[in-house]
Formats: structure tokens, C-alpha cells, sequence
């Protein structure tokens, strides 16, 4: 080496800290890079993506190549640096000092921290071209990469560190995926990410969560006179009429307003007819997942249910909109829609339905009522106090004072909520 002059060594020490840096920064934008993303532009056809697929489902493989290279060229620039002083500074004491502290800086400026934050800025844009060098070097560097990591793996073993594969390693969690929609920006529109993120709401919803409470279900007695019914009929809002006899827990069946509609025209519309035109009532258990559900309205062509509990009590309704607008949100107006926008005033009160869900007041209210019990405001106030309140009784529950405003035939119809102070 004492043949080749000194501004060559200097050449050859900077064409190292390159050859570093590359590798340095390979490492980082390979670990950085969206797989996800990678894997969508390699089923596009793009051949650099199909490249980095590739290479990062052979982690021990690309992160071997990638530190094989580095370590080897930071020792032949640290030896060179060292021959380098000794010819700069003669053979003086601190010469190898020197040169060890000019290679440090030099390997952690220009090989490391650059190298690195340009490969994590920019992560996607050089992987799928940086591959195009790593994956022959794997090619003639194979033998020496295989052996390396026979070693490791055994030590890996024996520390109970299994490596799992690159594929399952980018798996998203549902929160994870959840964050992502959040995070998606201007990229989905703010309507589609709703949709989306009520999506990953549902999972955790059953029946009980979104029906319709069973002292809101529109019914009609079929014992009653045919005249009261008929009247009942013609202001109903649903096609879909749910039929008692006597008892409104005597459930016969399900009336269908169109098929009627042929006999009201022509005026013969009787208990008999109302019968004939009924269909058996389908019933859902309250626990059933949301999902699942779903699945079953198709599978046995439904589009309403009663909702049970384990005991076969009447509950609620279900119906397939109902699911849907849970999904997409609120198209209808019912009068009995207790899901309205809601907003704490200036004063930091609210008036709402003693109906409300609340899993909605939880949600648009920013509260933290819980859960695991009943599933109405409702509830919860005749729960905490034992009993069934007088208009004026104040109550906190939950950290949200609260007042009752109206009650009606043993239910709580309006509340006042005033937004916690959060002492």
C-alpha cells in the first residue's frame, strides 16, 4: 500500500464512505419502505416492486447481504485511515489516535446518520431501486450470507427469538388499519373514511347495540277491532308491521302493508285477510354479532327480526336498514331517531332523548358512559338510582351531571346533560 500514492488512498477512503452510506441507507429504506404499497406495484407489474417484495420476505437474507457489506468495507476504511495517519503524521505517538477519530466521524456523517435519514425520508422511491443492486450481490455473496446465518439462527433459538417471515411480519392490526384510514388524508374522501372506520366499529357491535327498543316497535293487535286497525294501518310509517294478539309479548306475526294494498282499494281489508297476509315471525338472540347477522338476513331472505333475549322475551327490532345505516349513517327520519346530531351548547349543556344510545352519546358527546349494562340513557339513570325518577331529580353518573327534564308511562323521555368540567 505504500506504492499507491496518498491522494489515491484518500480517493479510495471516500469511494468507501460511499459504498458505506449505500448500504447504510439500503438497510433503512428496505425496513422503512410500505409493503403495502410495494406489494400493490408489484401485482401492477412494476419489476423493482416484485424485486423488494421479494428480497424484504427474506429478511435474514437481505439484512445479512446489507451487513455483510457494511462491516466489511467500515474495517478496510478503518485500516486504511490508520495507514492513512501513520504516512500524514509520521510516527508520532497519537497518529492512530487521529486516524480513528477522523474515520469516526467520517463513517458517522457521511455512512450513517445521511445516509440513514435519506433512506428513511424517501423510503418506497429507493427501494424499488436499490434493489436492483442488492439482489445480485445476494446472488455472489449467498454462500457467505447462508453460512452467517446458520450461525444465528441457532442463537436466535436458543434466546427464544424466532424471526417471523417478512410476509406476516407487515400483517396490519385492525387498530393499525384503523389509524391508516384515519391518516389517509385528502387520499379517501372524508364520507368513504367514515364508512370505513364504521366498518371496524361493527365488529364489536351486536344486535342489542343498534335495534329498535321494544317499547318503540310500531305494533298492531290483531284482536282488536278491525276498524282501529285499519286506521292504525293507514298512519303507519313502516311496510313492515310487526302483529300481536291481545298480550303485545304474544308475537304471531309479520304484516306486510303492500299485499294489502289490493284489498284496501277495494274495501275488504278483515281479521281474516290480515291473517292470510301475515308471515311467521323471525327472531334474533340479542348477543348475535352484527356480522353474523347480516349474514343470516341473506341466507334466509329477511329483512326484519325480533330481537330475543335468553329467556325468549321480546327485546327490540332488527332490521336490515338499520344495519345499513350503522354502516353508511342515518337516511331516514323516523320520529323515533334518537341517533340526531348532537352538540354541547355554549353553556355546555345538551337536551337529550332518554331513548339515546349510549354508544352515540359516548361518540358524539366525547363521554364515557359505560357499556357493559344497559344501553340506553334511560337505563342507566333508572339503574344508578334503583328507581324511576321525578322530573327535577339531579344525578352525576359517569363523571356528567345530569337532570331529568320529562318522564312519561314509567320512562325517562328528555335529559339535560352538562358537559363535564374534567376535574
Amino acid at each position: 500500500m505504500d506504492e499507491i500514492s496518498l491522494p489515491a488512498q484518500f480517493a479510495a477512503l471516500a469511494l468507501l464512505l460511499v459504498c458505506s452510506g449505500f448500504f447504510s441507507m439500503s438497510e433503512t429504506a428496505m425496513m422503512a419502505s410500505n409493503r403495502i404499497r410495494l406489494r400493490h406495484m408489484a401485482q401492477a407489474g412494476h419489476r423493482g416492486a416484485r424485486l423488494a417484495v421479494t428480497l424484504l420476505g427474506k429478511t435474514d437474507q437481505l439484512l445479512g447481504v446489507i451487513l455483510l457489506g457494511n462491516t466489511l468495507i467500515n474495517s478496510i476504511a478503518a485500516m486504511l485511515t490508520g495507514h492513512i495517519a501513520l504516512q500524514v503524521f509520521s510516527q508520532e505517538k497519537w497518529a492512530l489516535e487521529a486516524g480513528a477519530v477522523f474515520v469516526t466521524l467520517c463513517l458517522l456523517i457521511f455512512s450513517e446518520i445521511t445516509p440513514k435519514v435519506a433512506g428513511a425520508t424517501y423510503p418506497d422511491w429507493l427501494a424499488v431501486r436499490i434493489v436492483y443492486i442488492l439482489t445480485p450481490l445476494l446472488r455472489v455473496t449467498y454462500p457467505i450470507v447462508w453460512l452467517v446465518n446458520l450461525i444465528v439462527q441457532p442463537l436466535l433459538r436458543l434466546l427464544n427469538l424466532q424471526p417471523k417471515d417478512g410476509y406476516e411480519s407487515s400483517q396490519l392490526s385492525p387498530e393499525e388499519l384503523r389509524a391508516v384510514v384515519l391518516e389517509s388524508g385528502r387520499f379517501i374522501p372524508k364520507q368513504h373514511r367514515s364508512i370505513l372506520l364504521n366498518l371496524f366499529e361493527l365488529e364489536q357491535l351486536t344486535v342489542a347495540d343498534i335495534m329498535v327498543p321494544r317499547g318503540e316497535i310500531e305494533a298492531i293487535d290483531i284482536a282488536a277491532p278491525i276498524e282501529s286497525t285499519k286506521a292504525q294501518l293507514a298512519t303507519s310509517f313502516h311496510t313492515r308491521v310487526v302483529v300481536f294478539e291481545n298480550d303485545p309479548a304474544n308475537i304471531v306475526g309479520v304484516l306486510h302493508q303492500r299485499q294489502l294494498l289490493a284489498q284496501a282499494f277495494g274495501g275488504e281489508i278483515d281479521h281474516a285477510a290480515l291473517r292470510e297476509r301475515m308471515s311467521e315471525p323471525y327472531f334474533i338472540p340479542a348477543a348475535t354479532p352484527i356480522y353474523t347477522q347480516l349474514q343470516f338476513f341473506r341466507e334466509n331472505r329477511q329483512r326484519m327480526g325480533l330481537v330475543v333475549d335468553e329467556y325468549g322475551e321480546i327485546e327490540g327490532l332488527l332490521t336490515l336498514e338499520d344495519i345499513i345505516e350503522e354502516l353508511v349513517g342515518k337516511f331516514t327520519t323516523r320520529q323515533s331517531d334518537v341517533s340526531r346530531k348532537l352538540s354541547w351548547s355554549e353553556d355546555g349543556v345538551v337536551l337529550v332523548d332518554g331513548a339515546a344510545s349510549l354508544r352515540v352519546l359516548n361518540r358524539m358527546l366525547k363521554l364515557d358512559f359505560p357499556l357493559d349494562g344497559p344501553r340506553t340513557l334511560n337505563g342507566l339513570i333508572i339503574e344508578h338510582l334503583q328507581d324511576i325518577p321525578e322530573v327535577g331529580v339531579g344525578l352525576k353518573v359517569s363523571g356528567v351531571a345530569m337532570e331529568i327534564v320529562q318522564t312519561q308511562d314509567r320512562k325517562i323521555k328528555m335529559v339535560r346533560l352538562h358537559q363535564p368540567t374534567g376535574e
